[in-house]
């Protein structure tokens, strides 16, 4: 079984959006430099940046995601992002009406059964879970491993937290850092043991 990260940019205050879901500026790192990210030629980040990113992504066997993120997406098209799998839908709704069925999306009921789907369709591969509410309750759960942070120097001042509504402390370990231009990407293990 992979490991379970918790991802996603987020400004310097904590959040992953602004109130209307928008991100603004957080993204703006992956249009920040010289080397290309992907095949599409629009994100282009820098050599340190690409090197960390590309190895994070080709670990992902599968996303989960909440049904907010999969609806402001559009599901993305029916293809999941960064060339990854399968995304796992946590919801307690059906799939879309006209959803294609083949797409490699799953809608699951609360994050354990997210986690059971997610955890067989990934294998020995990394489970993602996008921050914010699902994230955040997640990690509440004890079933976060490792979180990932694209910290962007921006300050939103109110939007939607990176860990949602956390309501009790998780201890993480120290960071491992890594600058890149326009971003820090940041790593910490979840520590196990009793707060």
């Amino acid at each position: 079984m992979g490991k379970v990260v918790m991802y996603s940019s987020v400004s310097v205050d904590g959040f992953i959006a602004d109130e209307n879901d928008q991100p603004g500026p957080l993204f703006d790192w992956l249009t920040s430099g010289e080397v290309p990210l992907d095949d599409s030629g629009v994100l282009k980040v820098s050599q340190a940046s690409h090197d960390y990113t590309r190895a994070y992504w080709s670990e992902i066997g599968v996303t989960i995601a909440g049904r907010h993120v999969f609806d402001i997406t559009d599901g993305w098209d029916g293809k999941p992002p960064a060339g990854i799998d399968h995304v796992v839908v946590v919801t307690h709704r059906p799939a879309p009406e006209g959803w294609d069925p083949e797409a490699p999306f799953h809608f699951v009921n609360g994050i354990e059964a997210a986690m059971a789907k997610a955890q067989d369709l990934a294998g020995d591969r990394t489970v993602e879970v996008a921050a914010g509410n699902v994230g955040g309750q997640m990690l509440a759960a004890g079933l976060v491993d490792e979180v990932r942070m694209d910290v962007v120097p921006v300050v939103l001042g109110s939007g939607k937290p990176y860990f949602g509504p956390v309501n009790a402390q998780h201890l993480l370990e120290d960071p491992e850092t890594l600058q890149g231009n326009r971003v820090l990407h940041l790593r910490y293990q979840v520590r196990r043991q009793p707060i």
